[in-house]
């Protein structure tokens, strides 16, 4: 498998969760909905989870973030099932 194809995937990743991040904010902004919110704020630190895998895999292999990759996968996750739980209150 040549370099180019990891470095493609991992990219299009983060792009991907990117794209969602500015998705979801935009609609948060107009519709004001709060689920849209915490959806926008998981998928800004499943972006961020990305940049990582990125730095991990491709610029600085040498060094382990997998407890960063790991701690910011979980925060997402975590922040999601606030939400939910949050908005199910009200």
């Amino acid at each position: 498998m040549s370099t180019w194809f990891p470095t493609a995937v991992y990219t299009l990743c983060f792009l991907t969760s990117a794209a969602c991040v500015l998705l979801l904010a935009r609609s948060y902004r107009r519709t004001g909905a709060r689920l849209l919110f915490w959806s926008a704020l998981c998928f800004l630190l499943l972006a961020a989870n990305n940049a990582v895998v990125v730095l991990d895999m491709l610029v600085l292999p040498q060094i382990d973030f997998r407890l960063v990759r790991n701690a910011l996968a979980f925060a997402a996750v975590g922040v999601l099932l606030f939400g939910f739980v949050w908005d199910v209150e009200d």
